[in-house]
């Protein structure tokens, strides 16, 4: 290292350590091996890596040495894991978002008006409307800014149970107890199409093809408890394919991106469709008791389509929108193909690559109760578990390696949300109370209460500014 770098670093009696940097996405090096104090902070690491890579502006990274993170600086790591220096150390570094989310700290606004349980609620593409499902039967479009509602959605005869926007923004569904689908204009309050009916029993969950399949946003699935997800064309508002193949009720479902729908059931088992054609591709077995949750490694790339931090207007030609939709999901896919993590009553998750095997990659271990709900972090390095154990623990999104347990609720817990930068999580409760953890320090950051009865759902933003969240007492908080 030349000596005009090296003289910001040097320390008069410090151990020195020969390390070399590697990117954790492409395993490629940066810089030579080079000898540095044992007491360089995690800062002083990011202003190296900074200038050997050459960047323009200062970006922030991560570091981690056999899978610890530096946080303070590389001798506490060392000392702490008792990791040898006789080698060259390996540092591993991973970018972090560029853009930081806002932590949440208080309760801006109730939104009061649904007369039953408040069961689904849910933001848009860009973060600018906000959705919200009820056991009143009606579905809410509020006005974020005023905390008013801006339409009330009417037509459902029982509990809706799910709600989901478009990739693009420009339509919302709705499922129901009674099995109907409903497709709204978000922008109006108007009904675009439905009842869509063909379920037999309550609707579970939706999911809309990938806006670079499908840059109109025309086909939406729905999962019932009648064991089929339906694929209906919300042009002509007819069925356009039934998939069927699970014994009992389908729990949850996701639409990836290279044109696989998966599926989670009570019988155990996960299936792969293909969408086209809605043929079993490969059934995942592997979990001893029901399937609650699937999430995959693209979620958060599949879900805001065009859209990105910036909440810069895509564009309105759908062939641009779709390739950028297209490029930021290859982005999160990386090398492989799409990542998909199953939750079960079994306590266990399970990691798998179904484009490649129908056998699982590894199996997480560590919760005592059943799982609730899985998280994928924004840039699909995270995962994150809730369970009904109280606890949430933290995955590596990769290897399925286990990071860390948060403890702090006393209560089931119910769900749990990422902020777009992946810095931060916030967790909902049984107990009523929402938690915000910080994703660094692995400690909880603050208490949100506000809510005086079981936490049913929470969504934070896209673009980052604002959490809601809805329970039982029939409120909505932001």
């Amino acid at each position: 290292m030349d000596s005009g770098s090296s003289s910001s670093f040097s320390s008069d009696n410090n151990v020195k350590t020969i390390v070399q940097f590697v990117s954790r996405d492409d395993e490629s090096t940066a810089g030579p091996p080079m000898d540095i104090p044992q007491d360089i902070t995690q800062g002083q690491l990011e202003l190296l890596l900074n200038s050997l890579l050459q960047n323009d502006e200062q970006l922030p990274y991560s570091f981690f040495v056999n899978d610890f993170e530096i946080i303070t600086n590389l001798k506490k790591i060392l000392e702490d894991n008792k990791i040898s220096t006789e080698n060259t150390l390996n540092i591993i570094y991973q970018p972090q978002a560029v853009f930081r989310v806002r932590p949440v700290t208080r309760c801006t606004g109730d939104l009061p008006g649904h007369s039953e349980a408040v069961l689904s609620v849910a933001f848009s593409p860009n973060g600018e409307i906000l959705a919200s499902g009820s056991g009143d039967t009606t579905v809410r479009i509020w006005d974020i800014e005023t905390s008013t509602p801006k339409f009330t959605l009417k037509g459902h005869t029982n509990w809706v149970l799910s709600i989901a926007f478009s990739p693009n923004g420009k339509f919302l569904a709705s499922g129901d107890m009674n099995g109907d689908v409903r497709v709204w204009n978000p922008f109006n309050g108007s009904l675009v199409v439905g009842p869509l009916k063909g379920h037999t029993k309550f609707i579970t969950a939706l999911a809309w093809e990938p806006l670079h399949n499908n840059p109109s946003s025309s086909l939406l699935a729905s999962s019932s408890k009648d064991g089929t997800v339906k694929i209906w064309d919300i042009r002509t508002g007819r069925c356009h394919l039934t998939l069927s193949g699970h014994t009992m009720s389908v729990t949850c479902l996701r639409w990836g991106g290279s044109g696989f729908i998966y599926t989670g059931s009570q019988d155990r088992t996960i299936k792969m469709y293909e969408a086209k054609t809605g043929k079993i591709v490969r059934t995942l077995a592997g979990h001893g008791h029901w399937v609650n949750t699937l999430v995959l490694n693209t979620d958060y790339a599949l879900r805001t389509g065009a859209w990105d931090y910036t909440g810069v207007e895509p564009s309105e030609n759908l062939e641009e929108a779709a390739d950028k939709a297209r490029q930021r999901w290859e982005e999160l896919k990386g090398k492989g193909g799409e990542r998909l993590f199953s939750g079960s009553d079994d306590f266990t998750i399970y990691l798998w690559n179904p484009e490649v095997s129908n056998k699982p990659i590894t199996r997480l271990t560590g919760h005592q109760q059943p799982i609730n709900l899985l998280s994928f972090s924004p840039d699909g390095r995270l995962l994150a578990s809730a369970s009904f154990d109280k606890s949430l623990r933290l995955w590596d999104g990769t290897t399925g390696k286990f990071i860390a347990t948060l403890r702090g609720h006393v209560g089931a817990v119910y769900q749990v949300c990422w902020s777009s930068d992946s810095r931060l999580l916030v967790s909902g409760s049984k107990d009523s109370t929402l938690k915000l953890w910080d994703v660094r320090t692995k400690k909880l950051a603050m208490d949100l209460p506000g809510h005086a009865d079981e936490v049913y759902s929470v969504d934070w933003s896209p673009d980052g500014q604002r959490v809601v969240f809805c329970s039982k007492n029939r409120l909505i908080k932001i």
